[in-house]
């Protein structure tokens, strides 16, 4: 028996399609407490997906129309990559939640785009490298002003727009086709794995890529931005003394404004993120284990929470799109109590 189909063998299993649910869970290792508890988590993950779906769009939405998406346009891409993976997530989480069956060329698509989360995955790695982008264009801003000005030009900008997209992609279309199949009729993602050496590089990789070097790129460049800000403040308030200082105070201002948004995006994307290499760790140490366990869900809840607060973070801190949003309150507002 090769180790892939030893490893089969051992896996509980992301999805059954057969009907007869109390022999299927005695075989793959599921009991009824857990296909209780599995129904409220995924119902739980469908509703901070649809929450993550209409923040991410409204925020979409209220920088459009104050036209702050055309000087952020970063963030305009991050905010959409996370609009794209949070829809995603109610989708495949509710094909999931149906159990449609899996027969020929549809069920093997279903499983890796939906079943597998493989659009997920797309939205979800090409946040974070856009994450990274921000991060080193906000770098290369403060600490290198005079050359990013003359170096960085829009079609740049645009460029690293993309390559987020592409990236995400890239990085996980290989690893979902070579991890997953359809078997039986029971479709196994992200987990057969031709070695141990194959498993235990695969699932470093993607730590080491998505979180390590991640976090190393926001201690870096957000540490070294505050230090400029720190001698830049100094700098100004001794020199605070005409009048044509007010227009460079308030740009500043504006700068520190956006820098602090990210970092706390950042920080946040450090914590939300933690648990689910935790548990990729636990999964390169035991092969028995799969992306089917309550603490599997609860990881990816967390980390959600993080792609449906950020547009809140993005409401609380521009001030322009904050009045768009204050003003569609008003709006609604004024005209419930409008005599009809």
């Amino acid at each position: 028996m090769t180790e892939e189909s030893s490893t089969v063998s051992h896996l509980s299993v992301v999805m059954t399609t057969k009907k007869d649910d109390e022999a299927t869970a005695t075989q793959s290792g599921v009991d009824k407490s857990w296909a209780f508890d599995e129904f409220y988590v995924q119902l739980a993950v469908v509703v901070i997906g649809c929450v993550g779906t209409a923040g991410n769009a409204l925020i979409l939405y209220a920088l459009v129309v104050s036209k702050e998406h055309k000087r952020h346009m970063l963030i305009v891409n991050q905010n959409a990559l996370d609009l794209f993976s949070s829809f995603l997530l109610v989708l495949s989480f509710a094909v999931k939640m149906f159990n449609p069956p899996l027969v020929g060329a549809s069920g093997y698509w279903l499983c890796l785009t939906l079943i597998a989360d493989g659009f997920v995955w797309w939205g979800l790695s090409g946040s974070v490298v856009n994450l990274a982008i921000i991060t080193i264009d906000r770098y290369l801003t403060v600490v290198h002003h005079v050359w990013s000005k003359k170096r960085i030009h829009p079609w740049m900008i645009k460029l690293a727009m993309a390559f987020a997209w592409f990236a995400g992609i890239v990085t996980n279309t290989p690893t979902l086709f070579e991890l997953s199949a359809v078997i039986d009729g029971l479709c196994y993602s992200w987990v057969l794995y031709k070695s141990i050496v194959d498993r235990i590089f695969t699932i470093l990789w993607y730590i080491v890529f998505f979180y390590i070097i991640i976090l190393i790129t926001f201690v870096y460049c957000y540490g070294r931005i505050l230090a400029k800000i720190r001698r830049q403040t100094t700098a100004m308030a001794s020199h605070s003394i005409s009048g044509s200082n007010t227009t460079q105070t308030q740009s500043h201002k504006i700068q520190t404004n956006v820098i602090k948004t990210m970092i706390i995006v950042s920080a946040f994307y450090a914590l939300s993120w933690l648990p689910i290499n935790v548990y990729y760790v636990f999964v390169m140490l035991d092969p028995n284990l799969t992306y089917l366990s309550s603490f599997w869900y609860a990881s990816i809840f967390v980390a959600f929470l993080y792609t449906t607060t950020n547009p809140f973070i993005y409401a609380t801190k521009f001030d322009a799109v904050r009045r768009v949003l204050t003003d569609m309150i008003t709006f609604k507002s004024t005209s419930s109590v409008q005599p009809t």
